[in-house]
């Protein structure tokens, strides 16, 4: 009897439902909005569960086929940041039913998409941040994820907001001067600082805005605008390094640099600096990547590699990827 795989995907904004058989030929997929227990619209573990059931339950249904028929099931899922969640997220995956199946963060696809080994850290930097590692022998661990008590000051919404702050320390607070400032001052359409305070209270940032800002301007040498990009690399490395010190990662450690402020960087200030800390406070070769492949990628393969109790080949990972990429050409 032909088995089948399902990888999740679930992020912040939407969730990839993927069906694949054991062989890893593409069957059917599934995109909608988010299955995050923190968010709003989801509500509770419970809601997650509804949710995933019902989406999973459309996917098999459309098939013609049930849970039985799969083998095994991989899911990425935001909002896994701490072993309660973790465990009643894996409850629910119980609860629809599947036996064999991996609960973890979304972050961890990154690594079981873009490393060569399936092991190592992986570092997410886009709206959030959160860093997270496996080694061979399956063990895991996270750093951040939680907020700033967890050293979580990097990503999109940090940058962002540090730009507006560097603005205001130079307007106010007898910071040093830096082009931001003129960037703030056009997002927020102001000219003067006397409009800065209402405008902070009254209107919205656009943080692709500021963060391009950003490393528009330390490429030309803007020294608050680089000290901004440092100190989110600083913060981001010291939080990889803390994952790799707790898994017994064999060298060199595959670093991945994972979400769309990592992938669209336009100045290297923080991704050098990262990899800076990374190297000195673990002492440790690595071999730094940045995640070029979706990363349900990695939940098809987790998936695979759990049914067929082996690692997938790099042929088998290439034919997956193609098929995801004519899955995502949907939408």
């Amino acid at each position: 009897m032909k088995k089948y795989i399902i990888g999740v995907d679930g992020g912040n904004t939407k969730t990839d439902y993927l069906l694949y058989d054991v062989e890893g030929n593409f069957i059917d997929g599934i995109r909608c909005g988010t299955c995050s227990h923190e968010s709003p619209k989801i509500g509770s573990f419970e809601g997650a569960y509804v949710e995933m059931n019902n989406r999973i339950t459309e996917l098999l249904s459309k098939n013609n086929l049930t849970i039985d028929d799969v083998e095994s099931c991989a899911f990425g899922l935001a909002g896994v940041d701490a072993p309660f969640q973790k465990k009643a997220l894996e409850e629910a995956v119980e609860k629809i039913g599947f036996k064999k199946y991996q609960v973890v963060n979304d972050g961890f696809l990154g690594i079981k998409a873009a490393s060569p080994t399936g092991t190592g850290a992986c570092s997410i930097n886009g709206t959030g941040t959160v860093n997270v590692g496996i080694d061979e022998e399956g063990k895991w661990m996270q750093v951040g994820g939680i907020g700033y008590v967890a050293g979580d000051e990097g990503g999109g919404s940090f940058l962002a907001r540090a730009a507006v702050r560097i603005a205001f320390d130079e307007a106010y607070r007898f910071g040093p001067k830096t082009k931001v400032t003129e960037d703030v001052f056009q997002m927020y359409e102001i000219s003067s600082k006397k409009e800065f305070s209402d405008a902070i209270v009254g209107k919205r940032i656009d943080s692709t805005y500021l963060i391009k800002s950003l490393f528009n301007r330390a490429n030309e040498g803007d020294l608050p605008a680089i000290k901004v990009l440092e100190t989110a690399g600083e913060n981001m490395g010291r939080s990889t390094s803390g994952v790799i010190a707790e898994i017994n990662v064999k060298e060199p450690v595959n670093v991945i640099l994972a979400g769309s402020v990592w992938a669209k960087a336009t100045n290297d200030c923080m991704v050098n600096k990262f990899k800076e800390v990374v190297l000195k406070l673990t002492n440790k070769k690595c071999n730094f990547i940045i995640l070029n492949e979706p990363p349900v990628l990695g939940a098809i393969l987790w998936a695979l590699e759990i049914a067929n109790n082996k690692l997938p080949s790099s042929e088998l990972k290439q034919k997956v990827l193609n098929s995801i990429i004519e899955y995502q050409k949907r939408y």
